[in-house]
């Protein structure tokens, strides 16, 4: 609630008509389950048999579930859905002897047949299939969605929270295609508008990389590129956007890393985008992220209390002092052309990255 609070007060900034929400370093009854991968999705009643069915073919055993059907009418503009569920597996004996670049595909293969299972019959729509990961999306004004999926209940109690409040508003309305997004745990929400779409969509497809598909909005390659560049890259993410938006010669001259630099810029050129985007990230440990396109035409801040344990990522400083009204705001950093903004899952300080440094080593 407190991220659905700093969203109401940017209602200037958003139309109010959705909200998406990825939670993990999840709290309450999840706490004991960090091993089992959490569908999360809304379903019919038929849904929810069929879903079933194809996990116990499948092997999987259910372990826990956190399921919420509203038995009160819907918001103004929200549809009147099915059951609203997060439920962990335990995975089948026979994957313990399979890597977990298997395993991790697999979970990602699970995911998108249930998509597709759901597409051709109306009844099923899964956001996520992952450990420690809880992703939610509904049409509709964040604060009465909030009330009406009743989302302060404690078992969405989380330590990480992405938070955007409006739909797709340049097509028709899709929940695939609301923010945020997420693959192999990693997820990432975007303010602006991805001008170099297609060619880095093909670039991503053409990649043979489970889960580069199905896009229903141009800025869910922002995930994939990050996904790209950390798991099967092996680069940190402070260099993600030397990816994205690498530096031009003139500016990478006297860099270090120069010839890298000048290389990775080369075999990745139809991964850079042309803004304006601002994109704000969660990845599999814990620690989030900022990062501007290079005409820095959207707005972001970072700021919080290290001795709180609380830092947020936001498009207005509004938003930031709604969430975090107790914090030193002459430490607040706001990323410009060159930077990436890191907080490490113990949120403690802004590690300040900019383009101009030695490359960081991925831990």
């Amino acid at each position: 609630m407190r991220a659905i609070d700093a969203l109401n007060v940017m209602k200037e900034g958003h139309d109010g008509s959705g909200v998406g929400l990825f939670l993990s370093g999840l709290g309450g009854p999840w706490e004991e389950l960090k091993e089992y991968p959490i569908l999360s999705g809304i379903f019919t009643d038929a849904g929810l048999a069929r879903m079933s069915e194809y996990m116990t073919k499948n092997g999987f055993q259910s372990k826990y579930s956190a399921t919420f059907k509203p038995d009160v009418e819907p918001p103004v503009g929200t549809p009147k859905r099915g059951t609203y569920a997060s439920i962990a597996f335990k995975i089948p004996d026979e994957w313990k002897g399979m890597t977990q670049a298997q395993v991790d595909s697999n979970l990602v293969q699970m995911r998108l047949d249930l998509r597709a299972m759901g597409e051709a019959e109306g009844d099923i729509m899964v956001f996520s299939f992952w450990p420690d990961t809880i992703m939610i999306k509904e049409v509709g004004d964040p604060m009465a969605i909030a009330g009406y999926l009743k989302l302060d209940r404690e078992e969405l109690y989380a330590r990480h929270i992405l938070a955007q409040g409006r739909q797709n508003t340049n097509y028709a309305i899709n929940l695939y295609a609301c923010h945020p997004f997420f693959i192999e745990g990693i997820s990432t929400m975007t303010n602006g508008e991805n001008t170099a779409f297609v060619p880095i969509r093909e670039y991503l497809m053409s990649r043979g990389v489970t889960g580069y598909q199905g896009y229903q909005s141009d800025s869910e390659v922002f995930t994939h590129i990050a996904h790209y560049a950390t798991k099967r890259l092996g680069l940190d993410i402070s260099s993600y956007k030397h990816v994205i938006t690498p530096m031009n010669d003139d500016e990478m001259r006297d860099h270090p890393d120069r010839a890298f630099l000048s290389d990775l810029k080369r075999a990745c050129r139809k991964l850079i985008i042309d803004g304006p985007n601002c994109v704000i990230g969660c990845l599999p440990d814990g620690s989030m992220f900022m990062a501007q396109d290079r005409k820095k035409l959207r707005p972001g801040v970072v700021g919080g209390n290290p001795e709180l344990g609380i830092y947020g990522f936001s498009s207005e400083i509004c938003g930031l002092n709604a969430a975090i009204p107790d914090r030193d705001r002459t430490k607040d950093f706001q990323p410009m052309h060159l930077d990436t903004a890191i907080v490490g899952p113990d949120c403690r300080e802004v590690l300040q990255c900019s383009q101009k440094d030695p490359l960081r080593q991925q831990l």
